[in-house]
């Protein structure tokens, strides 16, 4: 039989998964606390009594989401310089098979830009540290000599987080037409 914290965590799962349905198809402020509690099958007060509130809500859902981004970015084992830049085509292949993610992030993302909504700071920190992270990759890549070192690490992070974030958007429109692994892959070779 199941534990108080085991049913508790289940029931957290279940009320992100809803949430997350939700804020993909219909945006953070578009979407009520009573539609996320009715997806999950629990009522406003019960969705409260687990996150407080629609803010904690979404910001415990993108946490959930990165969880397994962060463990994959910390393994000591994961690839460096030109591997890591070929690496994240094998992301962009991965979240062609996650739908559902790929349109949270992509609405989120967008949803936040504007004024006092609860995930600017979290996209404004998630977005500098992705900069940050790919810009060291390319500066061990030119060290190697895999890239031309004449060009600014930083500057290339930004356009390959630009590319990635908007090949996500045509992918969402027309995934037939759009191979999102398979574009980062040429903005790689390109680089290389």
């Amino acid at each position: 039989m199941a534990t108080n914290a085991e049913r508790t965590a289940s029931r957290r799962r279940e009320i992100l998964a809803a949430a997350s349905a939700m804020f993909a198809t219909k945006g953070f402020r578009n979407s009520s606390l009573q539609e996320v509690a009715a997806a999950a099958g629990i009522t406003p007060a019960g969705l409260l009594h687990h996150f407080g509130s629609k803010d904690q809500l979404l910001t415990e859902l993108l946490a959930h989401r990165d969880a397994s981004e962060i463990a994959e970015v910390n393994d000591p084992e994961r690839p460096h310089g030109t591997a890591f830049l070929e690496h994240l085509a094998d992301t962009a292949d991965r979240n062609s098979e996650r739908r559902g993610l790929t349109q949270l992030y992509v609405v989120l993302s967008a949803d936040g830009v504007t004024d006092e909504h609860p995930a600017q700071d979290y996209f404004r920190s998630r977005y500098d540290g992705l900069r940050s992270m790919i810009a060291d990759e390319i500066r061990l890549a030119q060290a190697a000599g895999e890239v031309a070192g004449d060009k600014d690490p930083q500057e290339l992070a930004t356009l390959i987080i630009a590319v990635m974030d908007g090949l996500q958007i045509q992918w969402l429109y027309n995934p037939e037409a759009v191979d999102m692994g398979g574009l980062v892959r040429k903005l790689i070779g390109a680089l290389t």
